[in-house]
């Protein structure tokens, strides 16, 4: 077992500290979530979970935000930005939320590092501890800042979702790697607050396996993309409780076509139970997502410790 694998798997008792550890943000005209890679994926699944609350959100690209808000946001008053980064040192995110701040908007931070430059550049910090051997792949910290950000738009976040989301990781590695044996061509679908999930989905198993992947909302999958599916295919559909008719009847299609299908809520060649509704399900598949990339990754006999390219922080001179 590697060092990545064993923090994916021992990330649970950090959530359990997590939970209730803060409380939700005063309301603002605007909840603007920044960030960059794995952040700004988590940032897009906040954004839609915020919007599903009763609150207006978007999500920014933290160099966007920095440097052309108003294509997004035409002005500052009562906005609140929220800019998330496991290092607090993330070039972009750190220059955005002083953007922020000299304009006059409301910012906090989210970060696993409450001594960063992040954190001193905010007007609240939200932090939780994280697995001291996380290493360049972002996972557990990636998992407690979905956490806080739930909690911070006033989301409960019960106890039982360590268990749940503990039980969908292990339900998952059980069946790989056979199920993505041989697999070259990887697709990530999930809508709503769970397209966010998606991206970082396929970001993590990009990242550590070095196989090319995608991720869509899955009814845009039919209007092109779906023209990539053949045998070398594995879709990963998140399924949306709302939306589980329409998405069932696209896996079918893929199925048809030759892809393997993993159904995450739902029907597959591999299906896997999630036992929370909607509102937690982005957090609760997070970990199952993780394994997966890790998995993939072992079967190409690639090391995750070191993944080609990567820094565990991304800094511009």
């Amino acid at each position: 077992m590697n060092t990545t694998e064993k923090v994916i798997f021992e990330q649970f008792p950090y959530w359990e500290k997590a939970i209730g550890s803060n409380s939700a943000a005063d309301r603002a005209e605007l909840l603007v979530f920044v960030g960059c890679g794995t952040s700004f994926n988590l940032a897009l699944a906040l954004a839609a979970y915020a919007n599903m609350a009763g609150r207006k959100a978007i999500a920014v690209p933290g160099a966007e935000w920095q440097n052309r808000p108003s294509a997004f946001w035409p002005e500052w008053r009562n906005t609140h930005v929220v800019a998330l980064s496991r290092s607090g040192e993330t070039t972009e995110t750190v220059a955005a939320a002083k953007a922020s701040r000299a304009a006059g908007a409301f910012v906090t931070a989210i970060t696993v590092e409450p001594e960063s430059s992040l954190a001193k550049n905010c007007d609240r910090m939200v932090a939780a501890e994280t697995h001291p051997d996380e290493g360049i792949v972002m996972t557990v910290s990636a998992s407690l800042m979905v956490l806080l950000g739930l909690q911070m738009i006033g989301q409960k976040v019960p106890a039982s979702v360590v268990n749940s989301a503990r039980q969908l990781a292990s339900a998952l590695d059980a069946a790989l790697p056979g199920i993505i044996a041989d697999r070259s061509h990887f697709v990530f679908l999930g809508g709503g607050p769970l397209f966010g999930v998606a991206l970082e989905g396929a970001l993590k198993l990009m990242e550590m396996s070095q196989i090319m992947t995608q991720a869509f909302h899955p009814l845009e999958y039919r209007h092109g993309p779906i023209s990539l599916v053949d045998g070398k295919t594995v879709a990963v559909m998140l399924y949306s409780s709302d939306q589980r008719e329409a998405e069932t009847k696209l896996v079918g299609e893929l199925r048809e076509k030759g892809a393997v299908v993993i159904g995450v809520g739902g029907p597959g060649d591999l299906e896997l139970a999630v036992d929370v509704d909607l509102s937690l399900a982005g957090l609760v598949v997070l970990p199952a997502l993780q394994v997966l990339g890790e998995r993939a990754a072992q079967a190409r006999q690639i090391d995750t410790v070191s993944p080609r390219h990567l820094t565990k922080v991304v800094t511009l001179a």
